[in-house]
């Protein structure tokens, strides 16, 4: 594993552990794909976010839990019919601040790609969380798999841990 993922320090989710090993969620494709890290060399750090991001994608709703406890939730615009968010569990990638903002101050990728496409705007089509700014879209399934979320949300969920759980359901 690289120790860096779109500038941000890796961090993944471990699904499953056994003596010296531990089975972790992959950013790569296809989506929800795993791997095992031998855990008895070192160099590893350890960490739990209480955080688990849920969206649903037949309400078009994000709800952000902390150890199992509802916090927030939000109204989100999310892929349409012929470029669908993908479901499953992943996992927040990153906090990327985009140099010359357009539509959003900040991107969140997440450990997914989309289904349909193989890239999108010159990347490898990561699924990411992030802004916008027309909030008419907010309902709709409308994106090009990415789910668009409202500004508040936005500052929120940049706040939470990277490699806290999302789990994205139909």
């Amino acid at each position: 594993m690289p120790t860096t993922e779109m500038g941000s320090a890796t961090w993944v989710p471990v699904v499953q552990t056994q003596p010296g090993w531990i089975r972790v969620l992959l950013p790569s494709r296809p989506n929800k794909s795993t791997g095992w890290i031998y855990s008895d060399g070192g160099g590893l750090q350890n960490a739990y976010s209480p955080y688990r991001v849920e969206i649903e994608l037949s309400s078009r709703r994000l709800t952000l839990f902390k150890a199992g406890h509802r916090l927030r939730s939000w109204t989100v615009a999310v892929g349409a019919a012929t470029t669908p968010t993908p479901t499953g569990r992943t996992f927040l990638m990153a906090v990327l601040s985009p140099p010359n903002p357009t539509y959003t101050p900040l991107i969140l990728p997440l450990g997914m790609h989309s289904t349909t496409l193989d890239s999108f705007d010159g990347g490898p089509s990561t699924i990411a969380l992030h802004g916008w700014p027309d909030a008419s879209v907010f309902g709709q399934a409308v994106s090009h798999g990415c789910v668009r979320i409202p500004a508040t949300a936005l500052r929120v969920l940049s706040r939470i841990p990277l490699g806290s759980s999302v789990l994205v359901t139909a």
